[in-house]
């Protein structure tokens, strides 16, 4: 069995690939960079919670590596649909602490949008609506 790269052929797979791929960047610079991403993010970990640091490296790069990378190289709608889901309820869950937690600030806002584009990238490919 011969294994090749599936590169995109059509406007939807090149929505939903790009859509992967800067999943792909974001789990990377969480994976060799927590300490900055985290910055980033607006999170601060404490000096001595070494384990915080852990948990960027490990849980939150984790499903973007995983996700991601299982998209670039398998190329299936399903998988796209599970990368787009994902990027929705990152977004929902931003929602719900925008409402109750007193989290609306600009960084959110912003955060949401973008959440919400990569959501609707990969969803409008699995989903159909751009062939």
């Amino acid at each position: 069995m011969d294994f090749a790269f599936p590169w995109p052929a059509s406007q939807g797979e090149w929505l939903a690939w790009s859509s992967a791929v800067v999943t792909l960047a974001l789990g990377l610079f969480l994976f060799l960079a927590p300490g900055l991403a985290f910055r980033a993010l607006r999170l601060q970990p404490r000096p001595e919670k070494a384990a915080a640091i852990a948990e960027g490296r490990g849980r939150m790069s984790g499903f973007y590596l995983g996700v991601s990378l299982c998209c670039i190289l398998l190329a299936q709608p399903l998988l796209y649909m599970a990368l787009g889901f994902s990027w929705l309820f990152t977004a929902f869950g931003r929602l719900l602490s925008m409402m109750s937690d007193g989290a609306n600030t600009p960084f959110n806002w912003v955060s949401i949008v973008v959440e919400l584009a990569l959501a609707a990238l990969p969803l409008a490919f699995a989903l159909g609506f751009v062939p």
